[in-house]
């Protein structure tokens, strides 16, 4: 059969290859089929004047030439003159070739039908495809004969060849086969075809995924197959990963992108494109598509998980279509568009660029609305949840007009119909509701309105009654409502709390839970760590219902490591720190409270605390506790018993000395410990709260100065007290506060601390020498309030900076 295929042909003629097909015959050739210009057989011979026969497009070349260069027309044989170059067709040998070559392209067709079946060689299947597509190349009409001969399948069947050259050549051959001819593509589509030709995109041979992608690009074009291309699983993910990829070569991503282009005649297709990333088609749709098809994509766009930056883009694009859809359309076509605006909505800057597009007057209309055409309940509450989301991107809504009389979100009616419908309604439009509610007090510019309306409402106790909800979702939100409004409302929550409703206990149960820290409980721990700390009242029932020994066994667990695991653990802590710490601002007027703190050894474990770096907060809280802690110390702290005089220091006082005790606290002079009496020098704090002196972060500053100075009251003795700052080297770390002025509490704090350190001489005479430190006190005296300004004349005076006129004028008084 090799054989078969070779014939002998002028090596030196300019198309070897086609030549060498042409020549491909089972019937002898004759010299009269032969052109003598191009060597090949003619297509429409013609004859010259002089009888010579030529191929008609070879011939008027000639003439062409001849012609063009001012040369008479000769014959290209003879060379001889012309007198016409008129053309005689040759119908008979036209007619004889034309014979010829069926009879032999009939017998090579047979040929190739050998050729390409099972067990042939290589070599004989390479030269079947290169004769097909040579036959399908020399005339459009061919392809016909191609598909009668039944060939198509039998090339399909190459794509499974183990040779990588056959594969090729076989891509190749069928891209040539059904170019342009839409029955050889309709071929195609059967059976599994497509789906062969599919998985070549994923082959690492980069030829074999470059012919796969032309062949499939030109039966894209098909637009029956475009449904049958993207029905092959992960056929439309290629592609998708090849137009947008950045190593393949050009030519193979631009024809990606031609066969994406063409496959979006199909919603199918573009549906599954939007799923792997490809928005856009799906996007335009929503947009020029008729009603049906607006409706198809914005239900589909809705069901779709969109990432951050594909939900910036969607809003953009379509976020003013989706808003008039959810404005104007039918009921289905409003759920839709909910749908598609609840997905797009839960990022930040695509809910801001909603916003700008004006959802929030429909959205606010449909919640509120009640009539015939109102939205069902499960649908306000995606309208709910919606509105949530836009409410914690942080916009300002106060500037924003949502009604007909231009009220805005946050104005009092507004909040008034959002209170009415979270106790009128279902637990989950109740809880996103509470959401809203939620953002709208977390902003600074919002929260007052949003206080105001409630308390107008007289909302308070309502709302408190949420801490109690079964809905683990719902008592979130609401524990997280009532959060932010305690710094604004506190004493009217803590009289909710304290009543008894049971929400103190609801709260307490959520705290105690041990199933890992979750956002419920550290929104729990903090309400409660907000109400205002000097409520005796509630501090109280907090001591009997436990909440203290509560706190104290999680820190312990804390900072024994036994508590690890999620995002809240932090503000969890936080929390528990400065619920502990209430319990030291009523130690004057609770003995339990006393008693609480000795048992605990809390004192000891603040500070412990004090050393949790990075964690400002719980530093800040317990320098605080261990202020009220270490004031209570005077009163606590145990005087000695001094013996009674004898009998000759009774008649002669002169004779007596006083008596010499040892281990009394130098600045309490009295016996102190640490868990008894809270001492700060017993305690060993004094050293780790200087070194919080220099935090970054002033309120830490600020608590942990304020503890260093319950060491300088008037109650206890001053000049030792100093002594134990100058042993712990926190003399200059106070001036340093004086110096930095970084708020005006610490300013007045430290005015106040340094007026008592230079009572003290040695410290005085040091400082006087300071020109930085007396400016300081200057700009204390001149700028400060009353009582600092005082304060700071004193500490002057000590560095002779003010003269002291005691002396010069009499007491008058």
């Amino acid at each position: 059969m090799a054989g078969s295929w070779d014939g002998n042909h002028d090596p030196g003629s300019p198309s070897e290859e086609s030549y060498h097909l042409e020549r491909l015959h089972i019937e002898p050739i004759y010299d009269a089929f032969i052109c003598p210009l191009t060597k090949q057989v003619m297509q429409d011979p013609v004859t010259l004047e002089n009888g010579m026969t030529f191929d008609r497009e070879a011939i008027e070349k000639w003439f062409r030439e001849c012609r063009d260069s001012g040369r008479k027309p000769v014959c290209p044989l003879t060379h001889r003159d012309l007198k016409s170059t008129e053309l005689n067709p040759s119908i008979s040998l036209r007619n004889t070739i034309e014979e010829w070559n069926a009879r032999n392209e009939a017998a090579q067709i047979d040929m190739a039908r050998r050729s390409l079946s099972l067990g042939s060689g290589e070599g004989d299947i390479m030269q079947a495809l290169k004769f097909i597509q040579h036959l399908c190349q020399k005339s459009r009409s061919n392809k016909h004969v191609i598909r009668n001969a039944e060939l198509i399948p039998m090339i399909v069947d190459m794509l499974k060849a183990s040779s990588c050259r056959v594969r090729c050549k076989a891509l190749e051959t069928l891209l040539v086969v059904v170019e342009d001819d839409d029955d050889n593509k309709e071929i195609m589509a059967e059976g599994d075809n497509v789906r062969t030709i599919v998985k070549f995109l994923s082959h690492e041979q980069s030829k074999e995924r470059e012919a796969a992608i032309s062949l499939l690009y030109e039966l894209s074009k098909f637009k029956p197959l475009c449904e049958k291309i993207g029905s092959v699983n992960g056929a439309i993910l290629f592609l998708v990963g090849m137009a947008s990829s950045k190593s393949e070569n050009l030519v193979t991503v631009e024809k990606a992108e031609n066969t994406l282009e063409n496959l979006e005649k199909c919603e199918i297709n573009v549906k599954q494109m939007a799923e792997n990333g490809r928005l856009q088609p799906l996007l335009t749709l929503l947009l020029e598509g008729s009603s049906e098809t607006k409706l198809s994509m914005a239900v589909f766009l809705g069901e779709l998980v969109l990432n951050n930056d594909v939900k910036v883009l969607v809003a953009r694009t379509v976020g003013s279509s989706l808003i008039n859809i959810m404005k104007h359309g039918n009921m289905s076509s409003r759920e839709s568009a909910l749908k598609s605006l609840n997905q797009i909505s839960s990022y930040e800057y695509s809910a801001k660029i909603l916003i700008e597009a004006g959802i929030l007057p429909p959205l606010v209309k449909d919640l509120f609305f009640v009539g015939a055409n109102q939205l069902p309940m499960k649908l306000k509450e995606v309208s709910a949840t919606i509105l949530a989301n836009i409410v914690n991107t942080g916009y300002d809504f106060d500037s924003v007009p949502v009604g007909s009389e231009h009220q805005t979100l946050v104005s009092e009616d507004v909040v008034h119909s959002f209170l009415y419908l979270i106790s009128n309604t279902g637990p989950a439009i109740e809880c996103k509701l509470l959401q809203v509610l939620v953002g709208l007090t977390s902003s600074p510019t919002t929260v007052f309105n949003v206080v105001s309306a409630i308390k107008s409402s007289a909302a308070t106790i309502s709302l408190v009654q949420f801490i109690e909800a079964p809905q683990k979702d719902l008592r979130v939100a609401s524990i997280n409502l009532l959060r932010n409004l305690s710094p604004h409302m506190g004493q009217e929550l803590a009289r909710c709390l304290r009543g008894t409703s049971g929400q103190l206990g609801s709260l307490i149960k959520v705290i105690s839970e041990n199933t890992g820290i979750s956002e419920e409980q550290a929104a729990a721990v903090g309400l409660l760590a907000d109400l205002p700390e000097r409520d005796r009242g509630l501090t109280r029932q907090m001591l009997d219902e436990g909440v203290f020994q509560l706190a104290i066994s999680w820190i312990v667990s804390f900072r024994q490591g036994e508590t690890r695991g999620s995002r809240f653990v932090t503000p969890y802590l936080e929390g528990l720190v400065k619920v502990l710490s209430r319990i030291t601002f009523v130690l004057t007027d609770e003995p339990d409270a006393v008693a609480l703190c000795r048992e605990h050894n809390v004192a000891a474990l603040f500070i412990d605390l004090l050393q949790t770096n990075g964690l400002d907060h719980v530093q800040m809280f317990s320098a605080m506790a261990l202020e009220n802690l270490s004031q209570q110390s005077k009163n606590l702290t145990k005087l000695p018993e001094l013996p009674k005089p004898g009998f000759f220091v009774s008649i002669f006082p002169c004779l007596s000395k006083p008596p010499v005790i040892s281990g009394l606290c130098k600045v309490h002079h009295g016996t102190c410990s640490l868990k008894d009496t809270f001492c700060l020098l017993e305690g060993h704090a004094v050293d780790k709260l200087v070194a919080l002196l220099d935090h970054t972060n002033e309120k830490v500053v600020e608590a942990s100065l304020a503890a260093v100075c319950t060491l300088l009251d008037d109650v206890v003795d001053i000049e030792q007290g100093v002594q134990v700052l100058c042993e712990c080297e926190g003399i200059k770390p106070i001036l340093d506060v004086l110096l930095e002025k970084r708020t005006e509490t610490l300013r007045r704090r430290a005015v106040w601390a340094v007026e008592r350190l230079l009572r003290t001489e040695d410290i005085a005479y040091e400082v006087s020498g300071d020109a930085n430190v007396s400016t300081a006190l200057v700009d204390a005296f001149q700028h400060g309030d009353y009582r600092t300004r005082q304060i700071a004349e004193r500490a002057l005076k000590h560095v002779d900076r003010i003269p002291n006129f005691s002396g010069v004028f009499p007491n008058t008084g």
